[in-house]
């Protein structure tokens, strides 16, 4: 396969998002590391948002809620390359109403190449990453084969 290369920039744009059950747990994480973040471009799903523009007494960039559309926004910003880190707090152990998107959402991050954290040690060793300070060069598939594929017709 052929590879195109993208370049997170110095400071990332950080897509955070949490479910009900986690999103105490993503508050905590982020007050404690809101020296680190406030180097980065900060976005959120609904509520999360919220609740960390006040606990991190800064802006974030708020999208709709989860189940709402917030996840397929996030991917839609995945996918054309407005999000360079994505730290979900996911419940492994509660069923969402969602789950479709939060797979299609997942799937965008692997398609893409792109970091993600979806606990506490994971995103405390993503945050603490000396590539999170720098530019960062992404290998991502060249999809222009698969885009230009042909399509038999019947």
């Amino acid at each position: 396969m052929n590879y195109q290369i993208r370049t997170l920039p110095a400071r990332k744009r950080i897509a955070l998002v949490a479910h009900d059950h986690k999103k105490q747990d993503l508050v905590d994480w982020a007050t404690q590391n809101q020296v680190e973040l406030a180097r980065h471009e900060l976005f959120a799903t609904g509520t999360t948002g919220k609740l960390l523009e006040e606990h991190l007494d800064r802006p974030v960039r708020k999208l709709l809620s989860g189940p709402l559309g917030g996840d397929q926004q996030i991917g839609a910003m995945i996918a054309s390359g407005d999000i360079d880190v994505l730290i979900f707090f996911w419940d492994p152990m509660e069923a969402q109403p969602h789950d479709t998107d939060i797979k299609a959402l997942l799937r965008l991050v692997a398609v893409w190449n792109l970091p993600i954290a979806c606990d506490r040690s994971s995103a405390d060793f993503l945050l603490t990453s000396p590539l999170m300070q720098h530019e960062y060069e992404c290998k991502i598939p060249d999809y222009s084969v698969y885009l230009k594929r042909s399509i038999p017709q019947n």
